[in-house]
């Protein structure tokens, strides 16, 4: 059994974006706020692979589903302008 503990920056870089603090802010920035009726793996920023992987996560309720929930929550909050 792998009793792997992953962090939020792991999952970026799981799905191959920039991991450090800077970056994924910009991410969460830039593609904020998701609407409401999107799926987070349904988002179009996605490639497809990365799409792939989060859609697993979740469904298979994986190590990764709870960062993936939390990416969901982040994407999710308007953005300040």
């Amino acid at each position: 059994m792998d009793n792997t503990i992953h962090h939020f920056h792991d999952l970026f870089a799981q799905l191959g974006l920039p991991y450090d603090n800077v970056s994924i802010e910009q991410f969460i920035g830039s593609h904020s706020p998701l609407a409401p009726e999107v799926k987070l793996p349904e988002a179009s920023f996605w490639t497809s692979a990365q799409a792939t992987f989060l859609r697993e996560a979740c469904v298979q309720d994986a190590d990764w589903a709870g960062l993936a929930d939390q990416l969901n929550v982040a994407l999710r909050k308007p953005t300040h302008p």
